[in-house]
């Protein structure tokens, strides 16, 4: 079985826990809504299963910043927190980002970057997101205006050509998290706050290169039960059933949350700023302030391997 991300949980605890899942699959009943055409309930299954398949051929490599010379974690990070930046500027659709981020994770995974280009390599993976995604994208001008014209419009379009070429133009085989929290939301019948908070979180683990190697239903499932934990909620049969992952799957994950956002300067980030506005119900506020309530305790000696255990 694949242990996944997370090397906390022993493989017997793994097995135990998939063993859980299956037989909460094979009993829960799921009510089905016919009427409601954007499930397509008919053909779930089979639209599961096939994402299921795409999420694993649009992983990039977990471990490319060692094969990177000048790309460090933190330049990362302040990469990604950049394409959050202009994409919020934009107000370009939620999956752009995603998929940006993703193209640029996976094109860095295939190509080795010197310093003065790894600006360029994320602002031609947002214009290429941009081009896939929306309706009216941003302009290539648009673009050269926004980096300060430290790059040119030849340059933006010869590096859009480099980038599809390495990733033999596989931009939309990537299915966002975002899919899978459609779906995990069923649970708690879409509850609004739930689904924000758990938005937020989600787009936190962007920033944090530890989640390169989550599965993107992993990371739906982590931020949906991030936020059940921050708002007092339990993991039930339900959310297992539609998700497919435990609670001791997804606690390594929820540490390495709440580590980030206990961080003093993450508060400051493009992600934090967006989600502090009352249009998304203060969620990065109200998770920040739970995390450095709760976080120490979490953390004692003694107390992840409980939950780990439980």
């Amino acid at each position: 079985m694949d242990l996944g991300p997370w090397p906390q949980i022993p493989r017997a605890q793994a097995d135990a826990c998939a063993k859980r899942v299956a037989e909460i699959q094979s009993t829960f009943h799921d009510e089905v809504d016919m009427w409601d055409t954007t499930m397509v309930s008919e053909y779930a299954d089979e639209i599961l299963q096939y994402m299921g398949e795409l999420e694993v051929q649009t992983m990039p490599n977990p471990d490319y910043l060692d094969t990177q010379a000048e790309l460090t974690v933190n330049m990362r990070f302040k990469l990604v927190d950049w394409i959050a930046q202009v994409h919020m500027r934009y107000h370009l659709l939620p999956e752009t980002l995603w998929i940006a981020v993703n193209i640029m994770d996976r094109f860095l995974s295939k190509r080795a970057v010197s310093l003065e280009k790894v600006q360029l390599v994320g602002m031609t993976a947002l214009f290429i997101a941009a081009k896939y995604e929306e309706i009216i994208a941003p302009s290539v001008e648009e673009f050269v205006w926004i980096s300060d014209k430290a790059f040119s419009r030849e340059e933006i379009l010869k590096g859009e050509r480099i980038v599809l070429q390495t990733l033999d133009f596989r931009v939309s085989s990537y299915c966002s998290p975002y899919t899978w929290v459609r779906r995990i939301s069923k649970a708690d019948d879409y509850d609004l706050q739930t689904r924000t908070l758990s938005k937020f979180l989600i787009e936190c683990t962007l920033l944090d290169h530890r989640f390169l190697r989550a599965k993107p239903s992993l990371i739906a499932a982590l931020g949906m039960y991030s936020a059940r934990q921050i708002l007092g909620g339990d993991w039930d049969a339900p959310f297992i059933f539609y998700s497919g992952f435990t609670a001791e799957e997804l606690d390594p994950g929820h540490i390495f949350l709440l580590e980030k956002l206990v961080d003093e300067n993450f508060a400051q980030c493009s992600i934090c700023l967006k989600y502090a506005s009352k249009k998304f119900l203060k969620a990065s506020l109200f998770a920040i302030d739970w995390a450095k309530n709760n976080y120490t305790t979490l953390t004692q000696p003694g107390v992840e391997q409980k939950m780990l255990m439980t």
